[in-house]
């Protein structure tokens, strides 16, 4: 499944037919482009007892990641597509908490989910960033350049930093080394925005144990309040990534809209895989 192509595997181990010590396993091993299935990371359904489903993720490199937009949006349409919750408001509790999202069907297709996603968090300690206080408009210094920084949680950690241009900037050079700074203790998921109009960003997202991708669910979210905070944006948002647009809306909580695809299902042979 993809969302704006930030493209998921999504495994229903309610049963735990895969056990906890080979999920990070799996999720290397399935993700590998050209030589397995391929994608930016791995979705599993649990059940829950505070919410309709259970949603854990897992990046490429195996890491597990607190939350996704676009991979929350896979998830509910597939609770909704395989009765695990058929119903137009689902409830998903993820390691960032509960969150919900609301499902938009057109003669009984799903076209879009609405996610709630909670509050943004900007005291380091949470996000986790090293120093105290907040980290608004900060100078970060890579590769001999200094670049203005604004970092928050939601629900998983982000880097805001904005650009006059993206079609040309070197993501794949400044990404990693943002991410893995040593101000970062967890690493870092990065954005670097470009300002379009009052309602309107372009975002390019270096994802944290993943890579460049397509899209970025908190990402967009991320830097529509970032944006918001230093006067460069509205509340409301159209987020122009690279797999397709998203709609932010920032007041006391954030809403996110966007649409979901299910590309294929198949099966896998664990015993051949891990």
């Amino acid at each position: 499944m993809h969302g704006q192509g930030n493209d998921y595997i999504v495994i229903d181990n309610r049963d735990q037919r895969v056990n906890e010590e080979k999920l990070g396993d799996l999720s290397r091993s399935l993700c590998r482009r050209r030589f397995s299935v391929g994608a930016d990371g791995v979705l599993l359904v649990y059940s829950s007892t505070i919410a309709d489903a259970k949603m854990r993720i897992f990046n490429a490199d195996g890491s597990e990641a607190e939350m996704c937009g676009n991979g929350i949006r896979c998830f509910a349409k597939y609770c909704y597509e395989n009765n695990i919750a058929r119903k137009e408001h689902i409830r998903i509790e993820t390691l960032a908490g509960i969150r919900d999202t609301w499902l938009s069907l057109e003669d009984g297709r799903i076209v879009a989910v609405r996610v709630d996603m909670g509050r943004p968090i900007f005291e380091r300690e949470k996000i986790p960033v090293l120093g105290v206080g907040k980290c608004i408009n900060e100078d970060l210094k890579v590769n001999g350049k200094t670049f203005k920084i604004t970092c928050l949680s939601v629900g998983n950690p982000h880097c805001i930093i904005f650009v006059d241009g993206l079609d040309d900037f070197p993501v794949g050079t400044l990404g990693p080394k943002i991410e893995n700074h040593h101000l970062f203790p967890n690493r870092i998921n990065v954005e670097f925005v470009q300002v379009i109009n009052r309602d309107e960003l372009k975002v390019r997202v270096w994802e944290r144990g993943v890579g460049e991708t397509l899209a970025c669910g908190t990402g967009a979210c991320a830097s529509v309040i970032a944006g918001n905070l230093l006067g460069k944006n509205g509340k409301r948002c159209l987020v122009h990534l690279l797999g397709g647009d998203l709609e932010v809306e920032y007041e006391d909580k954030i809403l996110m809209t966007g649409p979901v695809e299910k590309v294929f299902e198949g099966r896998a042979f664990l015993e051949e895989i891990l």
